[in-house]
């Protein structure tokens, strides 16, 4: 059977955001795939039930039952603005029920189906901006990776009514509103916003409730910094950090008095909600009061119930899940697929309901190990490679974003140069450093105000002992990573010259000039960076670097802007040291997960050329 290539790209078919009907008998769920020709990424409507193949309803997104299970609604581009739809499912063509001027966000029905609730981008004077218009600053919140330019836009809260379409906006203000969800009896919204006259300087988020045609109410104190509020039977679950962002995040109910309880959990893990390159889930109720969420466990994104009860099996990486009638849903990774949705009971095993797994094509599997840092700090990574493979071989050290992110064991449908290099004789080592999630609290919080003082140890010491073990070649080591990958990358070879060849993507290498120009550059001064910048700088030790460099960056990137490659560039190219710059016109930060097909293709492509030209010894 062949290895995986990089046109396998073309063929992945990841499935995401399930939803389970309210009678637990169907999950409607949504289907990214690529289409080559326009160069596209595909969204679709599906749905699965056990007993039957998955079959496509619609183009489209985020799709939520009514609370009788009888329609659908859902969002479709409507002149490239995505707007809800709503699609009866005893036959019928899919109806826009919106219009609003710049796309509506994913829907939420009220408790009796009448109306259905969402989050929008609203421009100044409810309009669409004037892109030619001059761009007139005063706060630091003028720009968004992935939108670009905010021109005095805001988000806010709308209703639509399901009978007549008629829609109201529920709240206004400079303000960004977070994503609604219902009360109980249908009469209030609550959702998180941050409010604050100088939000722009310092971190925060309280929950608010609000009826239509009132003004919110705000329900929590500074002591939290809440990320997300969904109402559960009568009260209020929260996720938020505790006196400051760079904690874990953690769940709290809140009694009808607005006092917030923290769930005792039991686990000294990270609550996951979902994001892209962060998988995991709302919370829900699967019963009375028994909760259900996300956290990440060593690299795993695992569903669990309140007091620690994990609810899927061990190995697999959560990145959606829904509840009702006693049952679970929820679309999971393994070593084998880049997702599957899966049906099932609490303490039951699940059935898996859609196989959307490559076919005919052999994987590799990431084995789990753990290395000791010099000053005896346990750090876990995952080493992929070709058991047969002749030793010692050529290593690729990957650093993952973040720096609070994670790898985890299962197939990875984006850094497909994994399995490429693994099938060429690599070793690739995807290492979960000392600020990675999974691992607790201290483990998450070890290199706040330190980068490259107190994690760059972890690296070096996991490839010290692959060397020991003669896997890998002390003379063929090469570095890559994204976004704080990128700046390790950066770090590494400005502090040792073992690495051959270094690969820095969306990279960051100067954290003076990234705080004021990253749409988050001001926060993660205060709450990540702290001290000295210009010592956890990778531009301060670039006259060290000897390594032949490839950058690779988004041109619409703002939250590592481009020009943190270009000085790098510029550095290296004054002084002689091999180095390219490519840069992706249109693409923004997550471009490496949800960009141009033709952009993820390059990309891949490009790291293994230029490992193949300055490692392997291969022809550019």
């Amino acid at each position: 059977m062949p290895r995986l290539t990089l046109d396998d790209l073309y063929r992945f078919a990841v499935p995401s955001d399930p939803c389970l009907r309210p009678d637990g008998g169907a999950v409607a769920y949504t289907l990214t795939t690529v289409d080559r020709d326009a160069d596209e990424n595909r969204t679709e409507v599906w749905l699965a039930a056990p007993g039957a193949a998955p079959r496509r309803l619609a183009g489209g997104s985020a799709a939520r039952w009514s609370p009788d299970g009888r329609t659908l609604a859902f969002l479709r581009p409507v002149d490239g603005r995505p707007q809800i739809h709503l699609l009866p499912m005893d036959g019928g063509e899919p109806v826009p029920i919106t219009s609003a001027a710049l796309g509506a966000g994913a829907p939420r029905w009220s408790p009796d189906g009448t109306r259905i609730a969402f989050s929008a981008p609203v421009g100044p004077g409810g309009r669409a901006p004037d892109a030619d218009a001059p761009v007139v600053i005063d706060r630091l919140e003028y720009k968004a990776d992935g939108t670009g330019l905010l021109r005095g836009m805001s988000a806010h809260l709308f209703v639509v009514d399901v009978a007549s379409g008629e829609t109201t906006q529920v709240t206004e203000g400079g303000f960004f509103a977070g994503e609604p969800s219902w009360s109980p009896d249908g009469t209030r919204l609550a959702f998180v916003a941050d409010r604050e006259d100088e939000r722009d300087l310092e971190m925060g988020g309280a929950v608010h409730t609000v009826a239509p045609g009132r003004q919110p109410r705000r329900l929590t104190g500074p002591g939290l910094i809440c990320t997300g509020v969904w109402w559960q039977g009568e009260r209020l679950v929260v996720t938020a950090t505790k006196g400051g962002p760079a904690g874990h995040v953690r769940l709290f109910t809140l009694t009808p008095g607005g006092v917030p309880e923290e769930v005792e959990t039991g686990l000294d893990r990270n609550v996951m909600t979902g994001a892209p390159g962060y998988p995991g889930a709302a919370p829900a109720l699967l019963a009375g009061d028994d909760l259900m969420f996300c956290v990440r466990d060593r690299g795993c994104t695992h569903l669990y119930r309140a007091r620690g009860e994990r609810l899927v099996p061990e190995g697999t990486s959560v990145s959606g899940a829904s509840a009702a009638a006693g049952r679970i849903a929820y679309v999971a990774a393994t070593p084998h697929s880049a997702g599957d949705v899966y049906l099932g009971r609490p303490g039951e095993t699940p059935e898996r309901l859609t196989d959307h797994a490559l076919d005919g094509v052999e994987l590799f599997t990431p084995a789990r190990r753990t290395f000791t840092a010099p000053d005896g700090t346990q750090v876990e990574g995952f080493v992929l490679r070709d058991e047969n493979a002749a030793t010692p071989g050529p290593l690729l050290l990957d650093v993952h974003g973040g720096p609070h992110n994670a790898w985890a064991p299962v197939l990875d449908g984006f850094h497909l140069y994994h399995q490429v290099l693994a099938a060429r004789g690599w070793t690739v080592l995807a290492l979960n450093p000392r600020a990675s999630d999974g691992y607790g609290e201290d483990f998450y919080t070890a290199a706040v105000g330190a980068w490259g003082l107190a994690d760059a140890q972890d690296f070096l010491a996991a490839v010290d002992t692959l060397v020991e073990e003669n896997v890998a070649d002390p003379g063929r080591l090469a570095v890559t990573g994204y976004s704080y990958g990128g700046y390790m990358t950066c770090w590494l070879t400005g502090h040792t010259g073992r690495f051959k060849a270094a690969i820095p993507g969306g990279c960051v290498s100067d954290l003076s000039s990234m705080a004021g120009t990253s749409d988050l550059g001001q926060l993660m001064k205060v709450h990540e960076w702290g001290g000295d910048l210009a010592a956890q700088s990778p531009i301060t030790y670039v006259s060290e670097v000897t390594t032949p460099t490839l950058l690779l960056h988004g041109e619409g990137d703002d939250r590592c802007p481009v020009g943190q490659s270009e000085q790098w560039f510029a550095a290296l190219r004054e002084r002689r040291v091999p180095v390219r710059l490519v840069r992706y016109p249109g693409a923004s930060h997550l471009f490496i997960l949800n960009g141009r097909p033709s952009h993820r293709h390059d990309y891949n492509e490009r790291i293994i050329a230029w490992l193949e030209q300055w490692v392997s010894g291969s022809p550019s």
